[in-house]
């Protein structure tokens, strides 16, 4: 399995799919698409997928220029969608812009599986809480987990459509039912285990 990851002002974006046919989804496109389609190009990578974990704009940033660059197929859930193409709705105006995405090509939600190559397949998980669109994408031992879950904390639930208890909810009941091995790859910060999480994160 492919895997990369790239952090981009603060967010981390991922590219990951299959080996032998080289098709990959980026999660989490923020800003800089140029640095993302050179990860891309630098070793013969086809991006069949944009997958957002949820719609606040340091995660959909550089979902225009990745798309019109690759032709790729946009994914969100739908409860986030009206982010990708209202600056107000995605909180890019509190930055003082107005950055929108295209909309998307197709919805996703609990427990569909998107397909890449041969070899990769990511189970969606909704994990509403941080934003009611919050997903997180599982392939085998690795959860790509948005800003749901972060290495000794949790995602913020102050903006509007967050809850707090429904956050940490849904961090108990879909993610913590995982082996302590299985690796988390958040939205910021370093990868964390569910393992580490369970016993040391004081938030939960």
């Amino acid at each position: 399995m492919i895997l990369k990851g790239l952090d981009i002002s603060g967010t981390n974006c991922y590219i990951v799919g299959c080996e032998e046919t080289k098709e990959v989804a980026v999660i989490d496109p923020a800003g800089n698409p140029s640095g993302i389609i050179n990860a891309l190009e630098k070793d013969g990578l086809k991006a069949v997928y944009i997958i957002n974990t949820h719609g606040h704009v340091d995660h959909i940033g550089g979902n225009r220029g990745v798309k019109e660059a690759t032709g790729a197929k946009l994914l969100i859930h739908e409860a986030d969608a009206k982010m990708l193409t209202s600056a107000m709705a995605n909180f890019s105006f509190l930055m003082g812009g107005k950055i929108t995405s295209p909309a998307a090509d197709e919805f996703i939600d609990e427990g569909d599986i998107i397909k890449i190559g041969n070899t990769v397949e990511l189970e969606v998980i909704h994990t509403p809480g941080h934003s009611p669109g919050g997903v997180c994408l599982k392939t085998g031992d690795i959860i790509f987990v948005g800003d749901t879950l972060f290495q000794l904390s949790i995602g913020r639930t102050d903006f509007p459509g967050g809850s707090h208890k429904q956050l940490i909810d849904n961090i108990k009941q879909k993610l913590l039912c995982y082996d302590d091995e299985v690796v988390c790859y958040p939205g910021h910060g370093p990868a964390t285990q569910i393992g580490f999480e369970r016993q040391n994160n004081p938030f939960l």
